[in-house]
């Protein structure tokens, strides 16, 4: 069964831009290289009033539950590192995995 492993992100204003280019050009990629999982959105919460940031979700869909905990073992804890180091203090994530039941998409 895929798995979703979905990263809620609160980013500060002051280093939004920033941010946004290096999760799109370098973190993402690397996570993406690490071939655990098959596919990625990056999305925006739009109704979002939190006077700290704008907050982002990022999924991340593993063909099954070995492939997220290998990374979660293997691959996260550099990876979630190298985010503290460059954007330390001016970030909080939130990390869930869920179970995808069923999918479908339009033709």
């Amino acid at each position: 069964m895929p798995v979703v492993y979905n990263v809620t992100i609160i980013i500060d204003h002051s280093v939004h831009d920033e941010w946004v280019d290096w999760m799109k050009n370098e973190h993402i990629p690397e996570v993406m290289a690490t071939g655990k999982f098959t596919s990625w959105k990056m999305l925006r919460i739009i109704e979002d009033h939190n006077p700290d940031g704008l907050t982002y979700a990022i999924q991340y869909q593993a063909p099954d539950m070995e492939a997220y905990l290998t990374y979660q073992n293997e691959c996260a804890p550099a990876l979630q590192q190298d985010a503290q180091n460059k954007f330390g203090g001016l970030f909080g994530a939130f990390r869930t995995c869920m179970e995808v039941i069923e999918e479908s998409h339009s033709s």
